[in-house]
């Protein structure tokens, strides 16, 4: 008897090296299949020297993509805290310095808010993801996740700012959501979505 083989997923090249964005791609695009740059063994330093999330993801899906020759998937993401003027904005993963991790982030943005009240702490993480594909066409899907910054870190799950970012209409902190909840309401899965119907479209057409 005759089987069916299955169709061959479009491969698609996400260009990040931060192994927790890997993980909720991984399960935001379940229906590609995702490689490295490590996978590829590309020696990329995947930079961000811009001032906006979609210039660097620009950028970033850009030089991969030309480098790669496949079909390209970057973000820039980022905190922005509205009583400090949206920041740390684009420079959230070097808020503390560029060397800083996690940790070194968290503590100097509670820091600069210590006194600052309540209601006093909103904030919005944003995402834009960039698309690229060979012909030098890019396409760019913005998201945005509203909510407050804790007093204190609390949850285990995610990374980056995700310990202080509160959502009161679950009433719990991003890191203290489960990866399949995070990935419904989270900034990066609203940008997600929108992509994932681009790509869909693009792989459509390669059939």
């Amino acid at each position: 008897m005759k089987t069916c083989s299955q169709p061959t997923k479009l491969k698609i090249l996400l260009a990040t090296s931060n192994p927790g964005k890997l993980a909720e791609y991984r399960q935001l695009l379940q229906n590609f299949h995702l490689v490295t740059p490590v996978d590829m063994r590309l020696n990329i330093t995947l930079a961000e020297p811009a001032t906006t999330y979609e210039e660097n993801a620009r950028l970033k899906a850009v030089t991969t993509a030309r480098l790669s020759q496949l079909v390209t998937l970057a973000d820039d993401s980022g905190l922005e805290v509205d009583t400090l003027g949206g920041k740390p904005g684009s420079h959230s993963a070097r808020f503390a310095g560029n060397q800083a991790n996690d940790t070194d982030n968290i503590t100097l943005l509670l820091s600069l808010l210590k006194d600052v009240p309540w209601e006093g702490r909103t904030a919005r993480f944003v995402c834009v993801i960039a698309v690229a594909i060979l012909n030098g066409k890019v396409e760019l899907f913005h998201g945005d996740c509203s909510g407050f910054i804790t007093f204190e870190p609390r949850g285990t799950n995610g990374f980056g700012y995700d310990p202080v970012f509160y959502l009161p209409e679950l009433g719990k902190t991003m890191a203290e959501l489960p990866l399949e909840i995070k990935n419904k309401i989270s900034h990066r899965g609203k940008a997600a979505t929108k992509a994932l119907k681009f790509l869909e479209k693009l792989y459509d057409r390669s059939l």
